[in-house]
């Protein structure tokens, strides 16, 4: 939290001096106020990360020419604030035209050009897309290992990436094979306290947990929560998604009352710092849900269920996956409580 404070005071006082010394459609000016934008991003306030970046790219809309790379930054920062707040039709409207823009003024192996790919790819994965998130960071990876050394960052992103599509759509195996790649060059080029390395360790408990493999589930994602408690605000969505994996994990390990306590964390945080329509605060209510049903308080299981469904038809595609996880959980609760045909219409819908 001292650091993004910090920059935050920097950033502000150099953007006290500019605004007397520039005129107000000075793209430095823009430029500090994308800074500040970025910092607020990095520290989970992305409405007031999406006022500095709006501000950035009205300057940057009148200063440059329609086709300038900057341009192109703009559009990018805004769609990977909407795609944090869960508004991923807005999130890829604007990383679309990030994308056109570099596919015009770019060379087709160049590093911005991965960027906006991986983007996209990342877009279409949230939204269950799986297959075209696969062909966008596949797009991705191709430019990163012809125009990156082999331990670069950004080449760790586009192998993570991949082994996110592949833990979604259950082939874990080659989801480790990726995840353990970008692991490999994280822990190479990365301080042993940064966010990324704790992203990377995640993964691997995610695919661990998939695989039912508990105890070395745990083991990772507790090596990465410890990063990010560090690391992060305590309001941080990132330390929400951190609480409600160990959660997660217990869950599958039978100890609700343990699952609980994580699962509560991350909702709180999530309340907070995210918007009400969030697809994660459906997450949340449904893990909640989850873990209520399996201690047969049918009533309990029912209130949060239908909180997540609640927000999952307004933030979601009508063919999410989510979506029908949704209905079918609503629908067991009510086959428990041997209300058989309210269990049946929540079946059909699913």
């Amino acid at each position: 939290m001292s650091d993004y404070s910090k920059a935050l005071e920097f950033y502000e006082k150099s953007h006290k001096i500019l605004e007397k010394a520039l005129p107000p459609n000075h793209p430095n000016l823009a430029s500090s106020y994308n800074n500040i934008g970025l910092v607020h991003k990095n520290m989970g306030d992305y409405s007031k990360a999406l006022e500095f970046y709006e501000k950035s790219h009205k300057i940057y809309e009148k200063a440059l020419p329609p086709n300038h790379p900057d341009l192109a930054t703009s559009y990018n920062n805004i769609g990977l604030v909407h795609k944090n707040m869960g508004d991923y039709s807005k999130a890829l409207e604007f990383y679309e035209k990030s994308l056109r823009i570099d596919e015009k003024a770019l060379p087709p192996n160049h590093p911005n050009l991965a960027s906006s790919y991986s983007n996209i790819g990342l877009v279409h994965k949230n939204m269950g897309d799986y297959s075209k998130a696969l062909e966008f960071f596949e797009k991705a990876l191709k430019i990163d290992e012809k125009a990156l050394p082999p331990n670069h960052p950004d080449l760790a992103t586009s192998y993570n990436n991949i082994g996110r599509v592949y833990d979604n759509m259950g082939d874990y195996s080659k989801a480790l094979e990726f995840y353990e790649k970008s692991l490999q060059i994280d822990e190479n080029t990365l301080p042993s306290n940064q966010p990324h390395l704790a992203i990377s360790y995640g993964n691997i408990g995610q695919v661990y947990n998939n695989m039912s493999d508990y105890s070395k589930a745990l083991e990772f994602y507790e090596k990465s929560h410890k990063i990010f408690e560090k690391a992060l605000p305590p309001n941080h969505p990132d330390l929400a998604t951190s609480y409600n994996n160990i959660g997660l994990v217990h869950k599958n390990m039978g100890d609700y009352s343990k699952a609980l306590e994580f699962y509560e964390k991350s909702l709180q945080i999530r309340e907070k710092a995210l918007p009400s329509n969030h697809p994660s605060l459906a997450s949340s209510c449904n893990n909640i849900g989850l873990v209520h049903k399996n201690m047969g308080d049918y009533s309990k299981a029912l209130e949060f269920y239908e909180k997540s469904l609640q927000i999952r038809e307004k933030a979601l595609p009508p063919n999410h996956p989510d979506l029908a996880t949704s209905y079918s959980n609503i629908g067991l609760v009510y086959k428990n409580m041997g209300d058989y045909s309210k269990a049946l219409e929540f079946y059909e819908e699913a």
